[in-house]
């Protein structure tokens, strides 16, 4: 039976390892860091006029939790490259392990 939720890589090692090479995922990489460090930001902000008591935030929880959400998926985002590459040395592991 094959799981629905098992993510599919069509590249081959070689193009992801020229891809995370490549000027294209450094500008991806730069652009998804500065994203980053503005959520961090925002976060401390909110954080600050929080324990200041001058949220103009209705919920400040929910805002804190969407921002660190942000940030957990800017992370995600940044190491699918490597992800990718260690499902394939995965599938390439359990080839091997069924010819045994």
């Amino acid at each position: 039976m094959e799981d629905k939720m098992a993510v599919v890589v069509n590249a081959t090692r070689h193009q992801i390892e020229d891809f995370k090479d490549s000027l294209l995922w450094k500008d991806i990489k730069r652009e998804l860091k500065i994203w980053k460090r503005a959520s961090i930001a925002e976060y401390g902000q909110v954080i600050g006029n929080v324990i200041a008591g001058n949220s103009e935030i209705e919920n400040s929880d929910m805002h804190l939790g969407s921002l660190y959400g942000r940030e957990k998926t800017i992370d995600f985002l940044i190491s699918l490259p490597d992800m990718f590459l260690q499902i394939l040395e995965d599938k390439l592991e359990e080839e091997d392990d069924s010819k045994r």
